[in-house]
């Protein structure tokens, strides 16, 4: 072969290489997600070069300041525009800078830093050995009940591999609701799903039930996954791509150019409804959502009670920003197939939620059947398809994230001889005993319930109000048939905790630091201001509302 010839080859093999575009990213509009993420990794590096004693310090200061300067980002984003006028797709395509992804970022980032807050309490046990402990074991690794179990216990050791753990949920949940392609999507699925599994089987007291919840929220979750992932491969395969903006285009038979290869299977509606079922499918299992809510009682349950709130909380909002963004910019064009899919859906977790968390005996399995029927009052924003029915489930995620970390934090709170007392019974004359506590307590059911002055009740008020605007009566009537019954079993724990004789042997209240107080001072702050004056936030959340397509 000539030198031309092979000179010539040469120049064709590199030519795709010049054209080689170098990816454009946006590092300013990313920061709140790389701060998060950034901080996370200087946590595994603290948990390996730090000594032991000062771990704990480091891991608390590194996570409330990056959470802290995170908030500051979104909020600076905001302020600078990006969630109305200078919305657009960042990051070549992977990422949406728009009012909803900013606004649910701005709440789960708050949600973070209370969690952060009810991570490091370490008052509420009593001592171990002359060490403060927290609500984690003290090595993980070693066997329940083991020899090793007890030197770690007497050696003082901790597990402050929680807190960077927690940042890596974080970091995921920010990518989730903003995440503007199905792969980007899925990655920040796993992100947020492998630490709250870990954090799950963690708990101090109570450590094989700990880790049975964390086994059954393991094996749930990643047979969700797959369904998630199976989903986006039949939407690979009915569009040929994996980007929102396209599928939506594909879906609404906008798309300019068709390529050949394609041109069989965009006429394929089975592979687009059973992929955007099973995708969807994965996103009501976060939300926990009625037929896939199997795992939430059992998970909160056995969790540590701090890893309960942050997860009920932050999930939630995550889970539900991507199913918005999901619905609302790549199937608008499906909306006739799968708005009566969400009504039954809806129907189904509000009563199952209500009429089920009546039968508990358990406070934190009592909560967890709460929040299955508000995954379910959510969904009637979600079918509203207005613009206010996005703003009134922005609203209500921002309202319910506080009210949920406040009540756990309480729960925390009550505790006998094995640890907390979780049973409904020991709470019993709870209100004569520390009338504080069981006051804050009682706020914070009194929000679930929906009662006027609490945000709860303007949450639900939007949301039913977007419902019925968006043609959704028959939903709003059940709605509000099941709050009445969730009201039921609210005020029977305040009928419970105020006008029960108080048990000779039953649970006081340990008092907490200054941690764990803040958390609870900040979500009944929350809970009052958004239920007495919710305008201003209502605002914003319709500000925030409008998805950039």
């Amino acid at each position: 072969m000539s030198t031309a010839a092979v000179h010539s080859l040469w120049t064709t093999a590199a030519d795709p290489i010049s054209k080689f575009q170098a990816p454009k990213i946006e590092y300013g509009q990313l920061s709140p997600t790389l701060i998060v993420i950034g901080a996370a990794l200087v946590g595994v590096l603290i948990e390996a070069f730090v000594p032991r004693k000062s771990r704990y310090y480091a891991q608390v200061f590194i996570s409330v300041v990056a959470l802290a300067a995170a908030f500051a980002a979104v909020v600076a984003l905001a302020a600078g525009g990006y969630g109305t006028t200078k919305a657009h797709i960042a990051a070549m395509g992977a990422l949406a800078v728009d009012g909803p992804s900013l606004f649910l970022q701005g709440t789960i980032l708050l949600a973070g830093l209370l969690g952060v807050f009810t991570f490091a309490e370490r008052r509420l046990d009593p001592e171990a050995h002359g060490n403060r402990v927290d609500s984690f074991a003290a090595q993980a690794a070693s066997a329940p009940g083991s020899e090793s179990e007890k030197a770690a216990v007497k050696a003082g050791f901790t597990t402050t591999e929680a807190f960077p753990l927690l940042l890596f949920a974080v970091g995921g949940m920010l990518v989730f609701p903003s995440a503007n392609d199905l792969l980007t999507l899925f990655v920040a699925l796993e992100v947020f799903s492998l630490p709250l599994y870990l954090l799950c089987a963690l708990a101090r007291r109570k450590r094989l039930m700990s880790q049975e919840a964390s086994v059954k929220y393991f094996l749930l979750g990643a047979f969700a996954s797959a369904f998630t992932l199976f989903g986006i491969a039949l939407l690979y395969g009915y569009a040929g791509s994996v980007s929102y903006a396209t599928i939506a285009q594909v879906v609404d038979g906008t798309v300019a150019n068709v390529d050949p290869a394609l041109a069989n299977t965009m006429g394929n509606d089975a592979l687009l409804l059973v992929g955007a079922a099973m995708i969807v499918m994965g996103l009501l299992f976060k939300v926990a959502a009625v037929p896939f809510h199997m795992w939430t009682p059992d998970v909160y349950q056995g969790a540590p009670t701090p890893v309960t709130g942050f997860m009920a909380a932050a999930t939630k909002v995550a889970a539900f920003g991507a199913l918005l963004r999901l619905l609302y910019v790549v199937l608008p064009g499906m909306r006739w197939d799968w708005r009566p899919v969400m009504w039954a859906v809806a129907i189904v977790t509000m009563l199952g939620g209500a009429i089920v968390a009546i039968t508990q005996t358990d406070i934190k399995r009592l909560l967890a059947y709460s929040s299955i029927a508000h995954a379910g009052f959510i969904l009637a924003g979600v079918i509203a398809t207005t613009q206010n029915g996005v703003s009134s489930v922005l609203f209500y995620l921002a309202a319910y994230s506080f009210v949920t970390i406040g009540a756990f934090a309480v729960v925390t709170l009550v505790r006998d001889a094995g640890g907390e007392a979780t049973h409904l019974s020991k709470w019993a004359g709870l209100g004569r005993r520390s009338p504080l506590a069981a006051a804050v307590f009682a706020v914070f059911l009194l929000a679930f319930a929906g009662i006027p002055l609490t945000s709860g009740f303007a949450g639900k008020f939007a949301v039913f109000k977007a419902a019925a605007e968006g043609g959704a009566i028959p939903l709003v009537v059940i709605g509000v048939i099941s709050s009445a019954i969730a009201a039921f079993f609210y005020i029977r724990v305040i009928v419970l905790m105020f006008f029960s004789e108080p048990r000779p042997e039953g649970p006081t209240v340990a008092v907490p630091s200054p941690l764990t107080l803040t958390a609870i001072g900040v979500g009944v702050a929350v809970t009052l201001v958004l239920g007495v004056a919710p305008q201003y936030f209502l605002d914003l959340a319709s500000q925030a509302s409008v998805f950039v397509r």
